[in-house]
């Protein structure tokens, strides 16, 4: 059987997109499903390639226990849109930019993220880099579980 593919995407590679997908794949560890994925992320623009995760995305992580997860910043390729299932965008301009990016052989679905907040709000992950309160990155913590698991159940059932 195929691997199923994501990869999630933000600005920069350092804030929302490396939280989901430790917390995604903190979730396939979880139901055992780890081996049955590919699961990445990346950014849109090149500031932070090769660079680690903000720390207060790191720290959040930790502080929610998921403590083994590591990652170098990397920007969205070409062949991306081939190798993934799913690119998940956390605001409009992300989908903005997706959709520009995207060549006309594009396999990859491109979705919002935040459309599968089971709490129904189905609004964009905000973007925490600016914010000088550490809660920004929880808040962000909170949206991006609730996302996984229902963008979980959504491709999977």
């Amino acid at each position: 059987m195929a691997k199923k593919s994501v990869l999630f995407i933000c600005l920069g590679n350092i804030c929302r997109s490396p939280i989901s997908e430790a917390l995604f794949v903190d979730l396939l560890e979880k139901k055992g499903e780890r081996d049955s994925w590919k699961v990445d992320s990346a950014a849109i623009i090149d500031m932070h390639v090769g660079k680690n995760p903000d720390k207060r995305t790191t720290r959040t992580l930790q502080k929610n226990g998921i403590t083994s997860y590591s990652h170098k910043c990397r920007q969205i390729r070409t062949a991306d849109f081939s190798d993934f299932d799913y690119i998940v965008g956390m605001d409009d301009d992300n989908m903005g930019d997706l959709n520009d990016l995207k060549p006309k052989n594009c396999r990859a679905k491109l979705v919002m993220f935040g459309d599968y907040d089971t709490d129904g709000s189905k609004t964009y992950v905000e973007d925490p880099y600016y914010s000088d309160d550490i809660q920004a990155f929880q808040d962000v913590y909170d949206k991006v579980y609730r996302c996984c698991r229902g963008f979980y159940d959504s491709v999977t059932s």
